[in-house]
């Protein structure tokens, strides 16, 4: 059975600090004494990385800019100037861990746009959700989702970044998607925005909050549900009831359990 774990249990393969110190990396240097352009861009992706690795293996309040340091084998004076503070390099990280989150969408967007015409568009939203439950409820998503709501309340701006960066990224990737959708006549809604957050909400958003509580993510019946929710919502967005397949007559509808 194929699960989706939380990130208590599956952040054991991050950085773990030695004994011996270790060797400080040379950086190429201009002729003024600086780093080269291209030594600079390296440099910050390693430390990127680095904290990113320390910020889910050790959580938000035990990651220091010291630590980053060390593990990244760069001065501290580099990192502190470079980032000012721990909470700037925390947005770093989000940020690009919130592109890499997108991507997937995006890509899988793009790749059923392609497509032939004759795929449903239930097919299409299917293989486009399917993607997003994989990156969505993985265990880098859920820590940084957890860490980024544990501190809201004291940084606000971080809360702002995961909204804007994140959220609304998602949904405007997904209203461009309809888009297409609504052009081909396959759907038909009035706003596609709104119709991508209730897609996003109703796709994702149970699975999402069950693994960010700590609830093991069965992968099969995460699935599951993601395709009668996508048929729920497609009951609502197709348009016209010609379009929506009816049951046959005479077809017992069966009341869920509780």
């Amino acid at each position: 059975m194929t699960t989706i774990t939380t990130a208590q249990e599956s952040l054991g393969m991050g950085l773990t600090a030695t004994k011996a110190r270790p060797a400080r990396r040379d950086v190429p240097k201009s002729r003024g004494g600086r780093p080269t352009k291209s030594a600079a861009i390296e440099r910050d992706q390693r430390l990127i990385e680095v904290a990113t690795r320390l910020f889910l293996d050790r959580g938000y309040d035990a990651t220091s800019l010291d630590a980053v340091a060390e593990a990244a084998r760069v001065s501290k004076p580099t990192v502190y100037a470079r980032y000012g503070d721990k909470r700037a390099l925390f947005a770093e990280v989000l940020r690009r861990e919130i592109d890499r989150w997108l991507a997937p969408l995006a890509e899988a967007a793009e790749v059923q746009l392609a497509r032939p015409s004759d795929i449903s568009v239930e097919q299409r939203l299917i293989e486009v959700g399917r993607e997003m439950l994989m990156f969505t409820c993985g265990p880098d998503a859920v820590a940084f989702s957890r860490m980024m709501t544990s501190q809201a309340i004291n940084f606000p701006d971080i809360a702002k970044l995961g909204k804007e960066e994140g959220w609304t990224k998602a949904v405007s990737t997904t209203a461009r998607f309809f888009d297409h959708l609504v052009a081909q006549g396959v759907m038909d809604v009035e706003d596609t925005g709104i119709a991508a957050e209730v897609f996003l909400d109703v796709v994702v958003g149970h699975s999402h909050r069950m693994a960010t509580f700590g609830v093991p993510l069965e992968m099969k019946s995460a699935e599951k549900r993601m395709r009668s929710a996508i048929r729920l919502f497609l009951a609502g967005a197709l348009g016209p009831p010609s379009r929506v397949q009816s049951a046959p007559k005479g077809t017992a509808r069966r009341r869920p359990s509780r």
